[in-house]
């Protein structure tokens, strides 16, 4: 093994060094400057993505660019438990010297700056404060077997998601990969014989493979103001789990309302909870979990009196778009700009079949499917994001050039797109998403207090309310600018021995239409409405925010830099902005007591599409507002006419 690693990497190839190097004072730090990165010329940038490309076939690595969305960077130190030796011998020498130089390049630009915004900010005196616990996101937390049946012995405490042990299994073992990663489709908990369980501590989600970092910059730098493991914790879980047998099976919430109640009483400060994506969903449900009696049993004061702070990172609050095709026909925009050939590759491995049915037998992936319906996302004719030149609303979530059949009826909304895709569906995968989750939307205070009661409803931010907790400060910050996922055109699946209905049409191209999929605003993963519209409108109208908690928004534009494979300091992308530098500034300011001094910084046009979202404050509490206003007027009037002062 140490010949492969010889001719792939060398021996001579140095470690690279974290930066370590104190900043000056005054020194600005939101901005990286391009310097700190090595520069390559364009036939240099060109030979990487071929090299990408072929080893990607030779090694199906773009499964793993499926997976982990990204497809730039991949540690090849990771492949070397694959004893693949033979096929190297074939490879040209040339190419194995690019893949050595693409490495070390991946090296450079992967490594920016470890550590300085928290020596920044350190300087300025900027030190821990609250404690900190964070929630990851979907697939991001690894999961390891803890099975002793003659099938699981093998895997043994290794992890058969988020490391170089799921891809051997994948490849190897495929049958018994499946058997694990599925979760029992009648009770949505473990197949007989099998326990995948997720990993704890920091290690869980600090990187998603060897070389691909998640959480690791932000655990940099929280570690640079003074956390370490007894002021800071990732409460990491099963993410394939509906989110009421997290607790069923793993007592998730019981043991996340522990841990923050020990940060409390051991620290004697209230905590900063960060949350990314998925697990801002979590967190929300977690927050009706707490207080609702038979379950946390909290009561109403339990937020406010031990949570200080919410840091929503890129939170999918309503869904995320591209979690429908997922289910519907195991598709979405990264599988379909794939060429023939990679496709051909994937498919092999995991065809669309296949991958639907994964995503079914997750209940937790369809806690993402999108909420609002067409009161949110819009009709047949109208979509509150529309732009004026656009040719096709985005309010057709699913387009059908052809429509001849139940299998490929009119247009249909987002409304109709779940009922679709239920319809079309197993009744056990019906049953799992119609008693887990609620898509709609509540437009009366009366009905929001009844959802409280309702555990479906409590993913649903349009359904159910804040927290009772004034003294709590939600900070939402997300990215945005980067092409999106907004709708999609199918058709009919031809394939004689496919079971899928339908499938993305890949040929459609022309203007935002990429191979069959509409791209519109949002941070590459989820749309801008699901991101920004709760925090732009949706908690400032009085059902869903009776106690008046405070919410700042700060939206970061995609600014990728063009020497890095992972957008550099000023990415925008959905999982990237984990190490973007200003997200990080703004954790550590949060978490540092220092969050009163964020102030909303808007780019986009969030605030205009919201204001077209059709849902309003209630008519009786607008006329109670408007009654307000009225006597305060009338009272004015009469103190004018009097000669005072109002």
């Amino acid at each position: 093994m140490s010949g492969l690693r010889r001719r792939i990497l060398g021996d001579t190839t140095p470690d690279i060094p974290s930066g370590t190097v104190t900043p000056e004072k005054d020194e600005e730090i939101l901005h990286i400057p391009v310097s700190q990165f090595k520069a390559r010329s364009g036939k240099t940038r060109k030979r990487r993505y071929g090299i990408i490309f072929g080893l990607g076939g030779l090694f199906g690595l773009v499964l793993a660019g499926y997976f982990a969305r990204h497809q730039d960077v991949i540690n090849m130190e990771g492949l070397l438990d694959l004893n693949l030796d033979s096929l190297f011998d074939v490879i040209p020498a040339g190419v194995l010297k690019d893949a050595k130089d693409l490495t070390q390049n991946e090296r450079n630009t992967v490594n920016y700056d470890s550590f300085s915004v928290g020596l920044h900010l350190q300087s300025q005196g900027i030190a821990a404060q609250h404690p900190v616990i964070m929630i990851p996101g979907v697939i991001s937390t690894g999961l390891e077997s803890w099975g002793t049946d003659e099938g699981s012995r093998q895997y043994f405490r290794k992890r058969l998601w988020g490391s170089w042990s799921m891809m051997r299994a994948l490849v190897t073992d495929k049958a018994n990969w499946k058997k694990h990663i599925m979760l029992d489709k009648v009770t949505g908990l473990d197949p007989p014989g099998v326990k995948l369980r997720a990993a704890q501590g920091f290690d869980a989600a600090d990187f998603f493979i060897t070389g691909y970092w998640i959480w690791n910059k932000i655990l940099e730098n929280l570690a640079t103001i003074g956390y370490d493991p007894t002021n800071a914790f990732t409460a990491a879980y099963d993410w394939r789990l509906s989110y009421a047998n997290l607790e069923v099976r793993d007592q998730y919430f019981t043991r996340l309302k522990s841990y923050i109640e020990a940060a409390l009483h051991t620290k004697n400060k209230k905590v900063c909870l960060v949350s990314h994506s998925m697990g801002s969903q979590v967190l929300f449900y977690f927050f009706h979990w707490v207080e609702a009696q038979g379950h946390g049993n909290g009561g109403s004061t339990w937020v406010d009196d031990h949570i200080d702070s919410w840091i929503n990172i890129s939170g999918c609050m309503l869904g995320a778009l591209k979690g429908l095709p997922a289910v519907l026909s195991g598709e979405m925009k990264d599988t379909a700009q794939l060429n023939a050939f990679a496709v051909y590759g994937l498919e092999k491995f995991l065809s669309k079949e296949e991958r639907a049915e994964i995503f079914r037998a997750m209940p937790g992936i369809s806690s993402m499917l999108p909420i609002g319906g067409n009161d949110v996302w819009g009709n047949k004719t109208w979509a509150p994001d529309d732009e004026s030149n656009q040719a096709v609303s985005y309010g057709t979530f699913i387009n059908f050039r052809e429509s001849n059949s139940t299998f490929s009826p009119s247009n249909l909304t987002v409304e109709e797109s779940i009922d679709y895709l239920l319809e079309h569906s197993d009744s056990w995968y019906q049953d799992q998403v119609r008693h887990a989750y609620s898509h709609g939307v509540a437009h009366t205070t009366a009905e929001v207090e009844a959802n409280a009661k309702d555990q479906r409803k409590w993913i649903n931010p349009l359904e159910t309310r804040l927290p009772l907790a004034p003294n709590l400060k939600v900070y939402c910050f997300y990215g945005m600018g980067k092409p999106t996922e907004r709708s999609y055109f199918y058709r009919e699946d031809l394939d004689p021995l496919s079971k899928l209905n339908v499938t993305i049409d890949t040929s459609i191209i022309k203007g935002n239409i990429d191979h069959g999929v509409v791209l519109g605003e949002g941070d590459g993963t989820v749309s801008l409405l699901s991101t920004g519209y709760m925090c732009a409108k949706g908690w400032h109208i009085r059902r869903y925010n009776p106690a008046g908690v405070k919410i700042k928004v700060y939206e970061m534009p995609h600014e990728p830099d063009r020497f890095s494979p992972r957008g550099g300091p000023n990415t925008g992308d959905h999982v990237d902005i984990l190490g973007r530098s200003s997200l990080n500034d703004l954790v550590l300011r949060v978490a540092a007591g220092k969050g009163e001094e964020i102030e909303d910084h808007f780019v986009s046009n969030i605030r205009e599409y919201a204001d077209k979202v059709k849902v309003h404050e209630e008519e009786s509490y607008m006329e109670r507002v408007e009654g307000i206003l009225d006597n305060i007027t009338s009272m004015a009037t009469t103190d004018s006419e009097h000669g005072l002062k109002p």
